[in-house]
């Protein structure tokens, strides 16, 4: 049986959260530059955004570059951010036409001028489409979302538009980057790594983790299935206990 008619289409994840890592160790292990790895990494992205629209999956997020990535080599960093301008130039046309709207999270006024300009032409261009909500985190943290967000509600209650009595989780969740996004049901992270870094932090206090060795550039519709076959198998019980979920 092919893998992706095991997948139950009616227990889908809403939203599923992938940290991409492994691009570097990937491009080492054949000898080549870190730069190859990132741009071979592209074909991964394709695919598992392609694999995501065509389950139905509604909202799909990829870590592309957090604020802690700005430590790196100057070299790196310039080469991703001419790989994240032409991949956009490259796949654009595709996005549209597969009906998926592009959104960005993060400190977007952190980049370079050519970078911000083609994410907000792309997010303008894709505005209306409704199959998938594809979201790209970029120079984003879960605790600079969080710190931004805090910041905000101060603020807002300093000019007496909020009264702190009011606070709760549902309002502090609207001054996040991810307002209007639900939260990840899975999130996905590839090479062997088994941690979050700074991702989504608020957002998936309740998410599904499954962890792959595979290096990202490895990453293949198929091993999207997998991750979701793996969701499907586990009881989600939101703290409570199965008995209750049962009845």
């Amino acid at each position: 049986m092919d893998i992706k008619e095991e997948i139950d289409k009616d227990n889908l994840p809403r939203h599923i959260a992938v940290i991409m890592d492994g691009n570097g160790r990937w491009a080492k292990k054949k000898g080549a530059t870190r730069i190859f790895g990132h741009k071979s990494a592209v074909k991964s992205v394709m695919e598992t955004v392609e694999g995501a629209a065509e389950l139905g999956i509604k909202y799909l997020t990829l870590y592309a570059f957090s604020t802690e990535n700005w430590f790196r080599p100057s070299n790196e960093i310039n080469a991703l951010m001419e790989l994240l301008v032409s991949t956009i130039n490259k796949e654009i046309k595709k996005l549209t036409e597969n009906k998926i709207r592009l959104l960005t999270i993060g400190d977007i006024n952190s980049l370079p001028s050519n970078c911000k300009k083609k994410l907000q032409e792309a997010t303008d261009i894709t505005r209306n489409c409704d199959r998938m909500t594809l979201i790209v985190a970029v120079s984003y943290s879960g605790r600079w979302e969080i710190v931004e967000a805090v910041k905000k509600i101060v603020n807002q209650a300093k000019k007496g538009l909020i009264d702190t009595k009011d606070l709760n989780e549902s309002l502090f969740a609207s001054y996040l980057n991810t307002k209007d996004i639900p939260d990840p049901e899975l999130l996905i992270r590839t090479s062997g790594e088994l941690r979050i870094s700074n991702f989504l932090l608020w957002q998936i206090a309740y998410a599904e983790l499954y962890f792959t060795e595979l290096l990202w550039p490895d990453f293949t519709k198929e091993e999207l299935y997998k991750a979701i076959i793996s969701y499907q198998k586990r009881e989600r019980r939101f703290g409570k206990i199965s008995e209750q979920l049962n009845s």
